[in-house]
């Protein structure tokens, strides 16, 4: 494989050349990580929103019409969807989002689906260089979109340069649906499908729930919109834009973007770690297994002498 001449392609906005990098990326292939340092001098220059909040929110809808949006106003745009992973291939249940069609013939849009692969905080692994390969090809615009997870989906805040957290009237009590560190996270929220009976109500509770979270100075605005129709995506779009000019005006995205590095450093070491641990501990973790079934170790015992006997621990 050239993959000298895959990532030249990929600097050119070659979307054929971006889906294979992607793929090989996802899929831990020993050429994915050459064409990520071929590429790494041509990164930095995207901006990444982050779409989070409880399935059934709309956040694929809203990634469609911001995309609309910003193809207007001239900008390159990458979606990354990152979907729940199919049981049957490994790969992403829903493939490209239906609701994204609309864009596939735009040169100035590339959309990819990514499997969440057993990530828990509604990212893949894969996302954060994903990302890269998007903002190689000149996009200025990345919309990362997760899988859906509600309250445990966080991973996000540290792989978008905007949180945009979207929650609906209707789904119960506003505060159990964005407790447990949902509210810290974002940067601006949304009540999505405001045509709705309760929506007022929602978009009330959500602002008075905010007052109450600790602030650094940026104060997360809420912002009612439909998103089938378009309506306050505008405003949406708005919001991001203020807060993007309120980080560079404060210096504060340097270190958010040095965060993110270092979370996804960290994620990676974790990972490594824990196949190297079930490699050379496999006779020994099921030797584990039987002995906390059977009451004589407890699992944190358990957990610290399969460390142990992996090197890991001494």
């Amino acid at each position: 494989m050239d993959v000298r001449s895959l990532a030249r392609r990929v600097l050119e906005g070659d979307h054929v050349a971006a889906a294979r990098a992607i793929s090989l990326v996802e899929d831990g292939h020993p050429a994915g990580a050459e064409l990520l340092r071929l590429l790494g001098p041509h990164t930095g220059n995207a901006y990444v929103v982050g779409l989070t909040g409880p399935p059934g929110a709309g956040k694929s809808t809203l990634a469609d019409s911001l995309t609309r949006l910003l193809r207007r106003r001239g900008e390159r745009v990458g979606v990354v969807a990152v979907d729940p992973t199919s049981p049957f291939s490994g790969g992403a249940l829903l493939g490209d989002r239906i609701r994204l069609v609309d864009h596939s013939s735009d040169p100035g849009v590339f959309v990819r689906s990514l499997a969440t692969r057993g990530s828990l905080g509604g990212l893949s692994e894969a996302a954060g260089d994903v990302v890269r390969v998007l903002d190689a090809m000149r996009c200025g615009i990345v919309l990362l979109e997760t899988v859906g997870a509600g309250q445990a989906e966080v991973d996000v805040v540290g792989a978008a340069d905007t949180v945009v957290v979207v929650t609906v009237p209707g789904l119960g009590d506003t505060v159990q649906t964005l407790k447990a560190g949902i509210l810290e996270i974002g940067d601006v929220f949304v009540v999505n499908k405001a045509d709705h009976l309760e929506a007022e109500r929602a978009v009330a509770e959500l602002r008075a729930m905010l007052r109450l979270v600790p602030g650094g100075g940026w104060e997360p605005p809420v912002v009612p919109t439909v998103a089938t129709t378009g309506e306050g995506v505008d405003q949406l779009l708005a919001a991001v834009d203020r807060h993007r000019a309120y980080q560079q005006a404060q210096g504060l995205l340097p270190e958010r973007r040095r965060q993110r590095v270092q979370a996804e450093v960290l994620r990676a070491a974790e990972s490594y770690l824990r196949r190297a641990m079930v490699e050379q501990a496999s006779r020994e973790l099921d030797e584990l297994v039987r002995e906390v079934q059977a009451g004589r170790l407890t699992a944190k015992e358990a957990g610290r002498l399969l460390l142990e006997r992996a090197g890991v621990l001494r």
